[in-house]
């Protein structure tokens, strides 16, 4: 059977459409973690209870990315992203406007299956996407949820400056994101358009785990090392490095910053040289951050290897979504990408789960300055697996302008 058509202009609409997600997405994660502190205080979390509420986020949205797999099966990634991502939204504003303990909990429980589902479908459509393209611009979309965490963040910053109680910053953020993600929700495109079970995708079965192992491995390390930067940059800055309160506040932002810029040229990177070298190379560079950081003699040493941390990492997990994607394409055909994506997207969570506790865990028995090695050798297992991500130059070089619309659904391993 022939492969349906999508034309250009809608491939256009349905990038840009998924962009605006992962904005969204970037812009409503950073406004939770970031006011952690804030939600603690308005529900009197005590400082033993607030670990569990923090690890069940996680672990559900694990839950909720596994039951994304199967969903898969029956309706389109894009009709779960366009379901799931206002509910998202709709559960960190009930985070901020509960009035107990218990209806909190209920909003981070909800918050936490919802963006399982979330993450995976975005990746789906992010992979599929790409490979109907025919080149690299899964970096692209992680550049939009760099910039949306940016913007986050920098909300965030301003509640708190002024004192806004978190129902007064979610409402109008939320007021505004909700619209949005429902308008975009309309222009997305499943890059492998197939019919299935009332319209859905058809999805097969996913790449066996022992074999997509190195790759779930390159994920969770990935995610111990941002998860190393997010926990625990600013204590380090101040305790370890002498530096000020507020300029312990920088590191992280700078992490952002860098993580967005190399987000935003990382797919030329890819186009010209390949996922291998940029791996390899990203890998080599965030290593050397860490390496800067444990080192570091004062500060602004230590701000420079943030750095090198966020131009890294950023390249390593959506190149490693779309090398997951493409080995299901050649192992089990274009139906087998989503439920792989969905089955990866686990260890993300897995990473941020154990990063955090192994840093303060290694810092409270030898030394935070040590303990900064220990994502520094997890990210270097990377270079070991590094040919999992292989795809010739050539496969990423089409500098055309026009999408290769004749590729859906053909399995095309121009990723």
């Amino acid at each position: 059977m022939t492969p349906p058509q999508v034309p250009g202009a809608r491939l256009r609409h349905g990038r840009v459409a998924l962009a605006l997600s992962f904005f969204a997405q970037g812009v409503v994660f950073a406004l939770l973690v970031t006011r952690i502190p804030a939600i603690q205080v308005r529900y009197d979390i005590s400082d033993g209870l607030l670990p569990v509420f923090l690890a069940a986020v996680p672990v559900l949205a694990g839950v909720g990315s596994v039951g994304t797999e199967h969903l898969v099966k029956r309706m389109r990634p894009s009709i779960v992203l366009r379901v799931v991502q206002p509910v998202v939204c709709l559960a960190l504003l009930a985070v901020g406007a509960g009035g107990s303990l218990a209806q909190a909990a209920v909003a981070l429980a909800a918050f936490g299956l919802t963006v399982g589902a979330l993450d995976a479908s975005m990746n789906m459509l992010g992979v599929s996407l790409q490979r109907v393209y025919g080149r690299s611009i899964m970096l692209g979309f992680h550049a939009a949820y760099s910039l949306g965490g940016i913007v986050g963040a920098s909300l965030a910053w301003a509640g708190a400056h002024w004192g806004l109680p978190l129902v007064l910053l979610y409402g109008p953020v939320v007021a505004v994101v909700v619209p949005l993600v429902l308008v975009a929700g309309r222009w997305f495109v499943d890059g492998d358009e197939r019919g299935g079970p009332e319209g859905g995708a058809g999805a097969g079965t996913p790449v066996a785990m022992r074999l997509l192992l190195p790759l779930c491995l390159v994920m969770a390390f990935a995610y111990i090392g941002d998860s190393t930067v997010s926990n625990w940059s600013a204590k380090y800055l101040k305790d370890v490095l002498g530096s000020s309160e507020q300029l312990s506040t920088v590191p992280y932002n700078v992490y952002m910053v860098m993580t967005l810029l190399g987000r935003t040229v990382g797919d030329l990177g890819v186009r010209r040289f390949g996922p291998v070298a940029v791996v390899r190379t990203g890998t080599v560079v965030a290593a050397a951050g860490f390496a800067v950081v444990a080192a570091a003699p004062g500060a602004w040493a230590g701000m420079a290897g943030f750095v090198l941390l966020g131009l890294g990492l950023c390249v390593v997990v959506p190149q490693t979504f779309a090398a997951a994607g493409r080995y299901a394409v050649e192992r089990g055909g274009p139906s087998a990408s989503d439920p792989t994506i969905a089955r990866l997207n686990i260890f993300n969570y897995v990473g941020f789960l154990i990063g955090s506790p192994l840093v303060g865990a290694v810092g409270d028995a030898w030394s935070y300055r040590g303990a900064m090695l220990v994502p520094m050798a997890l990210v270097l297992v990377t270079l070991v697996y590094a040919r999992s991500f292989g795809s010739s130059p050539a496969r990423y070089g089409d500098d055309h302008e026009r999408p290769r619309t004749a590729d859906v659904g053909r399995g095309s391993n121009g990723l």
